[in-house]
């Protein structure tokens, strides 16, 4: 039986976000699911909580693996529900130490209205748990595109000398414990769609190594 492989999207996103993802995975030879989640409307806990049940359902005690997206990737350090059997997770672009633009728009009454309660928790990373599985993560590195709307908005807050996709710095993807790392020149918003990604991806959930 195949391990489930679980796709989460980042905040204000959806499914659709991680389809080529998703088809890429199902031709190696991987059983990929993508479940939506209220990204703008619960906190972190709710949103696990919820999917717990819905991966627990669907795993139907098969082991899990995850690839992650941005807050998708705290999402999932929250899933420390013991009807879970994980695997290994990826995370690509994971504010893993928090958002600075989350905390430099936190006092936004227009963000603070449009990101909801877990945009507004990106800001403080001190009391998220470490993820669940051994995992690794992949950075994007293009901090100005066109197709990544962010990065000539908010993306300006960050200073020049500081690597990021447009939307998270490289310094915040990183966490203590993961077992790989790697940089992609990619943005934010479609590092899950890059061809270099989708290799990495393949083989740390086969290896356990980039």
């Amino acid at each position: 039986m195949k391990p489930l492989v679980v796709l989460l999207h980042g905040l204000a996103r959806g499914p659709s976000s991680m389809a080529r993802l998703s088809a890429h995975l199902a031709v190696q030879g991987f059983d990929p699911w993508s479940h939506s989640y209220p990204s703008r409307r619960a906190s972190l806990a709710e949103i696990a909580a919820e999917l717990a049940d819905a991966i627990t359902h669907k795993a139907a005690g098969r082991p899990i693996s995850a690839v992650t997206h941005s807050m998708g990737g705290v999402v999932a350090r929250h899933l420390h529900d013991p009807r879970l059997t994980w695997h290994r997770i990826v995370m690509l672009a994971p504010p893993n130490q928090g958002s600075h633009l989350a905390r430099t728009l936190a006092d936004s009454s227009l963000f603070r209205w449009f990101y909801g309660p877990a945009g507004r928790e990106l800001a403080d990373a001190s009391r998220w748990p470490l993820p669940p599985a051994p995992f690794a993560v992949i950075a994007g590195t293009r901090a100005r595109s066109w197709s990544n709307p962010t990065s000539w908005t908010a993306g300006r807050r960050f200073s020049r000398d500081v690597p990021n996709d447009g939307t998270v710095a490289v310094a915040e993807t990183r966490l203590d414990g993961m077992t790989d790392f790697a940089e992609i020149d990619a943005t934010h918003t479609w590092i899950m769609n890059d061809a270099r990604v989708h290799g990495l991806v393949v083989r740390y959930l086969r290896d356990g190594r980039f």
